[in-house]
């Protein structure tokens, strides 16, 4: 038995690490992220790739069990503190569900080579980006992510609605379903009243899971932005559902890279179990701690860190297209 200073060899992965690092590495990547409804398993993966040397296929399913694992106890701390709407997280699944196996059926067939996609999906990135940062530089980065009415900020429904608080503070900090049909939700939260079309949220959540089922990401640094940029919904009530679709997408690509191992025995496609389990540990902690520090965290600041993750994976994806 190996001391706890010694390194362990991951066979699946074929590299050797002290086994303390990848949770604590999890553990802060994920705190911060995880405020922001993202696991931070983008992070991860060039972690993994360029710090640990882990170039085998199997590093996309390693980092989605990093999902599976860590995501639990966020969405556990949200729903605890009454922030997860569940119409709006249901709506999520529902389109983050099939959405993944169209995206691995997309994959197989017609996108053997993702690095045309990869500089689109950096431009849409990059665009959602830039628009919280005009948010914030325009002073609208409140809890509803866009101020005033319309597209950008609080629905106007029946009544006039109350101007959203920056953080959730210690009170108040729950939401309620005012309505919800199959056009559109309608939740409270601290005063104010945010609607949403519930089509609108199902297509996304569908798109979303394609892009996971194909490229290997979560979804949730891509669903967040949007519903705080372009639906105006408070950054504090939507990381739950973010990171429920998150869990969804990475549950169905293990399943996924499971199976494709049996047809594909020459080379290392199922996850590395043990080196996921302990990435998952250190980012269950850190999940659950990032999820229960976030009602004290500024709208602000999280919408910055939101902005900096998808100039972040931007910059990837167009290094990736370069050759960089």
């Amino acid at each position: 038995m190996p001391s706890e200073e010694a390194p362990v060899f991951f066979a699946t992965s074929g590299i050797q690490v002290d086994p303390w690092i990848p949770p604590l590495v999890a553990l802060a990547i994920s705190f911060f992220t995880s405020m922001g409804g993202v696991s931070g398993a983008f992070l991860l993966l060039p972690f993994q790739v360029s710090v640990l040397g882990y170039t085998a296929p199997s590093v996309s399913a390693t980092n989605q069990l990093f999902n599976v694992v860590a995501i639990p106890s966020g969405v556990y701390r949200y729903w605890r503190e009454g922030r997860m709407v569940w119409p709006l997280t249901a709506l999520v699944v529902a389109g983050t569900l099939p959405g993944v196996f169209a995206g691995a059926w997309v994959r197989i067939r017609w996108l053997p080579d993702p690095k045309n996609f990869k500089l689109f999906a950096a431009g849409v990135l990059a665009y959602i980006g830039g628009r919280m940062v005009v948010d914030l530089v325009r002073g609208r980065g409140g809890a509803g992510g866009g101020g005033g009415g319309g597209r950008g900020g609080p629905w106007e429904g029946e009544g006039k609605t109350a101007r959203p608080k920056p953080s959730c503070g210690a009170g108040g900090a729950s939401t309620r379903i005012a309505s919800f049909d199959r056009r559109r939700l309608v939740y409270v939260f601290q005063g104010s009243t945010y609607g949403v079309s519930v089509p609108a949220v199902f297509l996304l959540s569908l798109v979303v899971g394609m892009v996971g089922g194909i490229y290997g990401i979560g979804g949730g640094a891509i669903m967040a932005p949007f519903f705080v940029s372009v639906f105006g919904l408070p950054v504090h009530t939507v990381a739950g559902a973010a990171l429920m679709g998150t869990f969804v997408t990475s549950l169905a690509g293990v399943a996924f890279y499971e199976v494709l191992a049996v047809f594909h025995p020459e080379q290392s496609v199922a996850p590395d179990w043990w080196l996921g389990l302990l990435f998952g540990l250190g980012g269950m902690v850190g999940m659950y701690l990032g999820a229960r520090t976030q009602k004290h965290v500024p709208a602000r600041a999280i919408k910055a860190l939101l902005a900096g993750v998808l100039a972040f994976t931007a910059v990837r994806y167009v290094l990736e297209f370069f050759g960089a």
